[in-house]
């Protein structure tokens, strides 16, 4: 068996150079690159970053340790520390982080070709970004929950969670301004798009309270429930927006701003089990899906 699963990871470490070959122009330069060899790649690269880096990283940087208890535990106070359940919190966590990659994504490929583009996206990922964050969520974990910058003033005096605190702050800010523009820009008069994120809410709400207090630890039901709404929001929503009703989810932007800002302010104020995670985790279906899907499509039309 482990010889199988050898042979496999050597598989994809051939699979996965060959692709990225390709991506380059290490072989054949002079034709256009199929769309085939970027899924490839990208597939490749993660799953054995994955299985490698971060199974190093994870015990020899961090140093995981199932025994260790977590602040959600230790300081449950039912508002901002709840236990949750490991694949509702990798969801919640994983649209967290993925939101600017539909903006960031085209942009880069726009202004600097598609391989420079894909270059970023993949080895920023392994090398940077995800091991950013997952050094900060351990380092956060056993700091009690607490933020980047209290952590820094904590360790490193006041002059430096000052200013890791304005950092934070700008960043948070540019990070805000990108993600605020381009969702205005795609809800502005449209009721469908908007109808169809305006029911996340609800379906969040009830997610939260179906695990909390109807069914505690039925995350397969919920999740059935969740995805089988939200499709139906999705496909209603064009109902709506062919229906004399949908001037109530037509929006200016100035409206938009002030909508957004509102549900920011209700999710921060709520328990976290209430909204923010169940509407991130349902929000993950959907974006791992149209990620399938455009894989799947990719790798049937080799464009």
């Amino acid at each position: 068996m482990k010889a199988a699963v050898n042979l496999l990871w050597v598989v994809l470490s051939v699979l996965g150079a060959l692709a990225l070959a390709h991506v380059v122009g290490g072989v054949n330069p002079d034709e256009k690159v199929n769309g085939l060899w970027l899924v490839v790649a990208a597939a490749c690269i993660y799953v054995l970053a994955y299985r490698f880096y971060g199974r190093w990283l994870a015990r020899h940087v961090v140093g995981l340790n199932n025994q260790h208890v977590t602040p959600a535990v230790r300081l449950n106070d039912g508002v901002n520390f709840h236990p949750t359940n490991k694949v509702v919190l990798f969801g919640h966590h994983f649209a967290a982080i993925a939101g600017a990659g539909p903006l960031l994504g085209p942009v880069l490929a726009a202004q600097f070709g598609f391989v420079p583009g894909f270059l970023w996206l993949v080895i920023g990922a392994v090398l940077a970004g995800a091991v950013q964050d997952f050094i900060i969520l351990v380092a956060s974990m056993r700091r009690n929950g607490r933020s980047l910058p209290e952590i820094a003033h904590d360790e490193l005096g006041s002059v430096t969670g000052t200013a890791t605190a304005v950092a934070v702050l700008f960043i948070v800010m540019v990070a805000l301004a990108g993600l605020g523009f381009a969702v205005i820009n795609a809800l502005y008069l449209n009721a469908w798009g908007t109808f169809t994120i305006a029911m996340t809410i609800p379906i969040g709400l009830l997610m939260g309270f179906y695990l909390q207090k109807f069914r505690a630890g039925a995350v397969a039901e919920v999740s059935i429930l969740g995805v089988v709404l939200l499709l139906a929001a999705v496909l209603f929503g064009r109902v709506v927006a062919q229906s004399p009703y949908a001037w109530l989810f037509e929006f200016d932007k100035p409206s938009l701003v002030w909508l957004l800002a509102g549900y920011g302010f209700l999710a921060s104020v709520l328990p976290g089990w209430m909204l923010l995670v169940p509407r991130g985790y349902l929000s993950t279906f959907m974006k791992l899906g149209v990620v399938f899907l455009l894989g799947v499509g990719v790798i049937l039309m080799a464009p």
